[in-house]
């Protein structure tokens, strides 16, 4: 499991007090805050050599506002570490953790009052008495993984607002970044992979490139079908941006598409078990031991493929659970409940509140492809070919990238495929399901 980030503000090399004490500030990141970070089980990053001529890039931004932990050191009131402080109080409610050496000075008036934890400096400007202090901070950086609110803004401004992670599909369309290279990535998915490849390369450094752009990267080799090259994308990423949940939900979902369905299992479980359950990251699970229950059944392993077909349930349920007014996960859920050999007795169940849910967002405006593509599944399982009709229309007209209606007519073969088994299929389902893949093909 990869160890959480952590972002250190501090200053670096030897800076004076305002007493004129010398600090050796590489000594206290090496001998007393990056050895607590790590004894926290999190993974420190400083903030490196990353300004010229005092302006910050934006890349120092991106990693002061990802990473999901900092710890600041207040010594000497340095301007570009107060400056980083107040960004971060500003966008992260929690999980920032404070220091300062002792007798170098009184901490300015606005940050006087912030629990802070003091330690002490030796004669030769290093930190002294490490052993009493490091417990201490290791402490508070398990303590900060509480996610108790300590930034002011937060705790004085009553209903400051919190910064909400986008959706996968709405996140391109809504970060602020060049329009020279919006417009050619949208090009370039018409054009195919070798055209995103095309961009890749003309941006240079990924891990300094703006995180828009290499987010709408990512996501336009996902359009093209672009598995292997969203999996190398990841590692050329700045670290916080590579681990934020959307970027670990398509690596997982990239990796399964790629053949690698062990390791995206390992990454969405080891996210779900940091982050809390996701109705996407879920439904990204889902589909991964879906696509085991397949195999299983291509291989003959009957046994085995009905273990994989309740995991696949399961996770989508989870999924649906984690937030009822996505209905992704809650149409697989009763869609796979539709292929089992028994009946679900929860399918009747949950077929209203899926549908309730699905077509809350379609009031709600701005409906998407999978918002028709659920609605067109569940007039299938309803068994009513009109309304089918009705939703493959608006469902064909919503189309964004040639997988989504693969991945619909996938789901509309298993049904027909189980109804024939049972004898009950109308035939109307499988005009239906070619549509779909005539559509995928352009």
């Amino acid at each position: 499991m990869t160890n959480p980030l952590c972002f250190v503000l501090m200053p670096f090399g030897q800076k004076p007090t305002t007493g004129g004490k010398m600090i050796d500030f590489d000594a206290v990141y090496h001998d007393l805050i990056e050895p607590t970070i790590l004894a926290a089980d999190l993974e420190p990053i400083r903030a490196d050599e990353e300004m010229a001529g005092g302006i910050i890039h934006k890349p120092m931004f991106e990693r002061l506002i990802l990473c999901e932990y900092a710890i600041a050191d207040l010594t000497t009131a340095n301007a570009n570490v107060f400056y980083e402080l107040g960004l971060r109080h500003a966008v992260r409610p929690s999980s920032t953790v404070l220091l300062f050496a002792k007798s170098t000075g009184q901490l300015p008036f606005d940050v006087a009052p912030l629990r802070s934890i003091p330690y002490d400096i030796g004669a030769d400007g290093k930190p002294d008495n490490i052993a009493a202090i490091a417990p201490i901070l290791t402490d508070r950086f398990k303590e900060a993984r509480k996610h108790m609110t300590d930034s002011p803004v937060y705790q004085l401004v009553d209903g400051f607002p919190d910064i909400q992670h986008l959706k996968t599909d709405v996140f391109r369309e809504r970060v602020t970044y060049s329009e020279q290279i919006k417009k050619q990535l949208a090009e370039a998915r018409k054009q195919g992979l070798d055209a995103v490849r095309t961009i890749e390369h003309s941006l240079g450094t990924i891990a300094d490139t703006e995180s828009g752009v290499v987010i709408d990267l990512f996501l336009s080799y996902r359009a093209v079908k672009g598995w292997q090259e969203m999996i190398n994308l990841v590692p050329k990423m700045s670290p916080p941006l590579a681990n934020t949940v959307m970027v670990q939900e398509q690596l997982g979902l990239a990796l399964n598409r790629a053949g690698r369905g062990d390791e995206a299992e390992k990454i969405l479980i080891d996210l779900i078990n940091k982050r809390g359950p996701s109705s996407e990251t879920y439904g990204i699970l889902g589909r991964v031991y879906k696509d085991r229950w397949e195999a299983a059944i291509q291989a003959g392993e009957t046994i085995r493929a009905k273990g994989l077909l309740k995991k696949a349930i399961d996770a989508y349920l989870k999924g649906f659970e984690a937030d009822w007014r996505d209905a992704y996960p809650g149409i697989n859920a009763v869609t796979l409940m539709e292929i089992a050999e028994s009946a679900d007795p929860r399918q009747a169940k949950l077929l209203p509140v899926v549908a309730y849910a699905v077509e809350r967002r379609i009031a709600a405006g701005k409906p998407d492809y999978w918002d028709y593509a659920t609605r067109l599944e569940l007039a299938v399982l309803a068994k009513d070919e009109d309304a089918a009709s009705n939703a493959l229309g608006d469902a064909l007209a919503a189309v964004r990238e040639s997988w989504e209606p693969e991945t619909t007519a996938r789901n509309l073969r298993l049904i027909s495929n189980a109804r024939k088994k049972r004898g009950e299929l109308l035939g109307w389902e499988e005009e239906i399901e070619a549509a779909l893949i005539d559509q995928a093909s352009k």
